[in-house]
C-alpha cells in the first residue's frame, strides 16, 4: 500500500511504513510542503495513496466532496512525540486491513481507533 505523509507528520513514519511492507512519500519530498490540502488530496487520489496527517481539514474536505477516497489516517488527541506517532501508526497498520484503509477515514488516538467508510454522508 502507498501513503502520503502530510507536513504535521514526521518523515520518520516512513520507516514504520517500510517495516510493515508499505511505501510512502512525505509532502516535503515532492515539494508540496506548502501545498493546500486540496492539492495533496488530489495527488493522493491520482497516485492511489492513503494520507497520514494530524490536520483536521482533510476529513472536512472529504465530507464536502462526498469522495470515496483517498483513505485517511488522522492522528487526534494531542501533540505526539515521534515515538508516540510511530506507536500509533503501528497500531493502525496491524489492526486495520489495507483494503479498509484505502476507503476510510481512520481516526487514531492513545485509546482507540475509529474507522468510518467513505464517502461521508452529508447532513443539512
Amino acid at each position: 500500500m502507498k501513503f502520503l505523509l502530510d507536513m504535521p507528520v514526521s518523515p520518520t513514519m516512513l520507516d514504520v511504513l517500510e517495516t510493515h511492507g508499505h511505501t510512502g512519500i512525505h509532502a516535503y519530498q515532492i515539494d508540496k510542503g506548502r501545498a493546500p490540502d486540496s492539492e495533496l488530496l488530489e495527488i493522493a487520489r491520482q497516485e492511489n495513496r492513503v494520507i497520514i496527517t494530524a490536520d483536521l481539514d482533510f476529513p472536512r474536505l472529504l465530507a464536502l466532496s462526498s469522495a470515496k477516497g483517498p483513505g485517511l489516517i488522522l492522528f487526534r488527541g494531542g501533540n505526539y512525540s515521534d515515538a508516540d506517532m510511530r506507536h500509533l501508526l503501528t497500531r493502525v497498520l496491524t489492526q486495520v486491513a489495507p483494503d479498509i484503509l484505502g476507503v476510510s477515514i481512520c481516526v487514531v488516538d492513545q485509546k482507540r481507533i475509529r474507522v468510518t467508510q467513505l464517502p461521508l454522508n452529508q447532513t443539512s
